[in-house]
């Protein structure tokens, strides 16, 4: 069996999980060994707590996380199931979508994941797969996500692992919520950068905000993916609907929606601010140099004064050149001149 992970490398993986440790929304049972054997866990509710087991059996869940090309022909070989469609989640350019085949049912929609791009944590969206067959479930990314972090550790109320439309409808809704999330950490970093761009003349903070614009761009796209997703969920009929399960249903649409709306009420502000403070950022440079300009102009007073007694001429005809204050009078009277012109200035909102 191949033991490199498919694709990327081990110290990639380990970064990637380490960022969601230090967030706080992936356990250390979610880690795998630092042998870089990769990571396909199976889960199985018994007595009422999720447990994770070794051998798959009826109504357990198979976790797949950036499995090897061994992994995934064995496990498309076991359970029947097309090696693209197993494949697809780990493009991360893979649209939502619902597919029914005769021996399972695809349902792949777009996940919220944090990423550490120059120190700082950012915010983008990978595809997540949800494969309902007769026996099992089979979830499938490309990185360990919160959202699945929180059933591996039993943090999830109701949930069993046997109770597959409830699973995945469950799913459906943390997925909403960690959008609802992670829009909101956005929100408050708009504000954090806004109270600096305010007296800044740098781009730093301009490019914080570009960056957390795109990261809405694709969370507004995944939302409305997403939504697609659900819609057709409602006519799938090999998806069993029970009644307690269609509360649950019109939760996970209601999360979705309002995910969806605060994603392109926090897009046009943030936009409007981008604007705005590139404004207010060429105006402070305006401001500086502007300052910078009249300074010069006042120090160039006593200059051109200097200057003309340095010149190599007959000093009789210049003024107190025989005096014998006469050095006194001149620095004087040149900063006189440049309190004046300074004064004027300043009644001008030129200082």
């Amino acid at each position: 069996m191949e033991s490199g992970p498919y694709p990327g490398d081990i110290k990639n993986r380990i970064k990637k999980k380490s960022i969601f440790l230090r967030a706080g929304l992936l356990s250390c049972s979610a880690l795998w060994d630092m042998k870089g054997e990769t990571m396909i866990r199976i889960f199985k509710t018994i007595d009422g707590k999720i447990h994770q087991v070794e051998e798959a059996s009826e109504g357990c869940w198979l976790a797949l996380t950036d499995p090897t090309a061994t992994e995934i022909f064995e496990v498309a070989r076991k359970y029947h199931i097309e090696v693209d469609d197993l494949r697809a989640p780990l493009d991360e350019e893979e649209r939502s979508r619902i597919e029914v085949e005769d021996d399972y049912t695809l349902i792949i929609v777009d996940t919220p994941i944090l990423e550490e791009r120059g120190e700082k944590d950012w915010y983008g969206t990978i595809p997540l797969s949800i494969i309902v067959t007769d026996e099992i479930i089979i979830t499938v990314c490309l990185e360990d996500t919160s959202v699945l972090g929180r059933f591996m550790d039993g943090r999830v109320r109701n949930f069993y692992t046997y109770m597959k439309t409830r699973f995945i409808l469950q799913i459906l809704y943390k997925n909403a919520s960690m959008f609802l999330h992670y829009l909101r950490i956005i929100d408050k970093k708009s504000e954090e950068v806004e109270e600096k761009l305010q007296e800044s003349t740098k781009n730093k903070e301009l490019i914080e905000l570009l960056e957390l614009e795109k990261s809405l761009v694709y969370f507004t796209t995944s939302l409305r993916s997403n939504e697609m997703v659900l819609e057709k969920l409602l006519k799938v009929e090999r998806i069993k609907q029970y009644p307690d399960d269609t509360d649950l249903l019109e939760d996970v649409i209601i999360e979705n929606k309002q995910a969806i709306e605060m994603a392109n009420v926090y897009s046009g502000i943030l936009s409007g601010m981008t604007e705005a403070f590139a404004s207010i950022v060429s105006n402070n440079l305006n401001i500086v140099m502007k300052f910078l300009a009249t300074v010069t102009i006042v120090m160039s007073i006593p200059t051109m004064i200097f200057s003309a007694y340095g010149m190599n001429v007959n000093l009789k005809g210049m003024p107190f050149a025989s005096h014998p204050e006469g050095f006194v009078i001149v620095i004087i009277l040149s900063l006189l001149l440049s309190l004046i012109v300074a004064f004027i200035f300043s009644k001008k909102n030129l200082f």
